[in-house]
């Protein structure tokens, strides 16, 4: 969690909602003691429905393609 200042957060809003956005929390000091804490809002859990339209269009996966690039990149023996 890092800290921000009031003088921070009103002359640089843009950049420290950015931070949260990004999904760090944020401590906002005044004269060096916290007054307020900032932080991304929890997401809206998806509906059974929605992950389920969204499986849906994802691409297939060649398998074999897939274990070719893996062995590419990993020692085989492990």
């Amino acid at each position: 969690m890092g800290d921000v200042t009031i003088r921070d957060l009103r002359n640089r809003g843009a950049d420290v909602i950015a931070r949260v956005l990004h999904g760090d929390s944020l401590t906002v000091t005044r004269d060096g003691a916290p007054v307020a804490t900032l932080g991304p809002v929890p997401r809206a859990a998806l509906s059974a429905q929605e992950l389920i339209r969204r499986r849906r269009t994802l691409p297939r996966v060649d398998a074999a393609a897939l274990r070719a690039d893996l062995d590419d990149v990993l020692d085989p023996s492990l």
